[in-house]
């Protein structure tokens, strides 16, 4: 049922949500304390969100891939090491996708609290276009900037919406 790696609780984690034929894959910045069977409030919201909108599955993975509950608590600078298997990770969650691979950006204000997060996404966006990956977001975007919602505090029935990731990001990275 689950797909959990690494497989063990640990100070990073590429991937955690469910197996299925058509998963929604949900990008946030950094992973919770949350894993299988013991699921947190925003990875509910996420798996709700992604049973609305017709897919079988979900798979919560994040822009970096080091757990910190406070984002102020990332590393200052990027580990080229971690960001290395990260994409390596999101490669393998794109290909187990029977169908062109979804993927929900919702990252929130929390892309600003690092410079190097956009050049991730980046380099997520540049995998995804291998695979012919539709980007989404859902709900609202910040007004200023445009940054996909957060989905803690969607509705269960919020729908997804295509999102042009590349122009959203190459703006952003020109601030």
């Amino acid at each position: 049922k689950w797909l959990y790696i690494p497989d063990f609780y640990s100070e990073y984690r590429y991937i955690l949500g469910t197996r299925g034929h058509r998963p929604l894959i949900c990008i946030g910045i950094n992973p919770s304390t949350a894993e299988p069977d013991n699921l947190d409030n925003t990875l509910k919201s996420v798996e709700r969100i992604a049973h609305y909108n017709d897919y079988d599955s979900f798979i919560m993975f994040n822009v970096y891939a080091q757990r910190a509950t406070d984002p102020d608590h990332m590393e200052r600078e990027l580990n080229r090491r971690m960001h290395e298997e990260n994409m390596k990770a999101f490669e393998y969650v794109l290909s187990i996708s029977e169908e062109q691979p979804s993927v929900w950006a919702a990252w929130g204000t929390i892309i600003e609290k690092r410079a190097y997060l956009p050049e991730c996404v980046l380099d997520m966006i540049h995998l995804g276009e291998k695979y012919g990956a539709k980007w989404f977001t859902a709900g609202a975007r910040s007004r200023k900037a445009g940054h996909p919602h957060h989905p803690l505090y969607l509705k269960k029935d919020s729908v997804l919406d295509p999102f042009d990731a590349e122009d959203y990001i190459t703006t952003l990275k020109e601030k």
